[in-house]
């Protein structure tokens, strides 16, 4: 059972999530919060932890950014931000917070629901729009050097690496390389941790950073 938490300071809109939430055979809603403080305070409270909060980005107080860092610095727990605004750098603070997903509210029910599936798996969600901006947005940056980031990395990870930020999954990267997929996860797992990188989202931002990975 997936546990979720919701925040949003619209209670009609958190009514409509749980219903959807709550209306599938894994997931249950296991805590909601109007605003960012509440938020924090209502997760440091669960016992076992939510697995993951959905979180608007807009609140007064503590917005859904600052919920976002906090939340993710102090537990397990896996921020999907959601937001009515698609916008460059609400999806770069969201990544830069420790967000495993980015989402528009406008999005179809079961859209919202595999990302709950997915970032739950361990993967990483943006909504279609914000990915291509993301990417456009990356590719008008001056190259940078490859920096002390990857000195960890051995040359079969940074092959494996490259090949995220294309954009591969686990199996595509299996045929690529010639690799079978245990072996590939468990590149991908050392990618991440040695990168300490939450999810493959931060690590592909980081390959482009560092020089890694061709500019789109």
């Amino acid at each position: 059972m997936i546990r979720v938490a919701l925040v949003d300071d619209q209670q009609l809109i958190r009514a409509g999530f749980r219903m959807v939430v709550d209306s599938q055979e894994d997931m249950t809603v296991v805590a909601e919060a109007g605003d960012g403080a509440a938020a924090i305070a209502a997760l440091a409270a669960l016992d076992p932890p939510a697995d993951v909060a959905l979180v608007d980005v807009r609140m007064p107080g503590t917005d859904g950014i600052a919920a976002c860092e906090a939340i993710t610095a102090s537990s397990a727990t896996k921020v999907v931000i959601l937001t009515t605004f698609d916008l460059d750098e609400y999806v770069v603070a969201a990544i830069k917070a420790g967000a495993s997903g980015f989402l528009l509210k406008d999005a179809p029910p079961e859209d919202l629901l595999g990302a709950v599936r997915t970032v739950h798996a361990g993967d990483a969600v943006i909504a279609p729009s914000s990915t291509r901006r993301l990417l456009s947005r990356m590719a008008a940056l001056p190259d940078p050097t490859v920096d002390a980031r990857l000195d960890g990395l051995t040359d079969r990870e940074r092959e494996v690496l490259v090949l995220m930020a294309r954009g591969l999954s686990n199996a595509e990267i299996c045929k690529e390389l010639f690799l079978a997929e245990p072996t590939v996860k468990t590149h991908v797992g050392r990618v991440l941790a040695k990168l300490g990188a939450r999810d493959r989202v931060q690590a592909v931002v980081i390959a482009f950073e560092t020089g890694l990975a061709a500019r789109p």
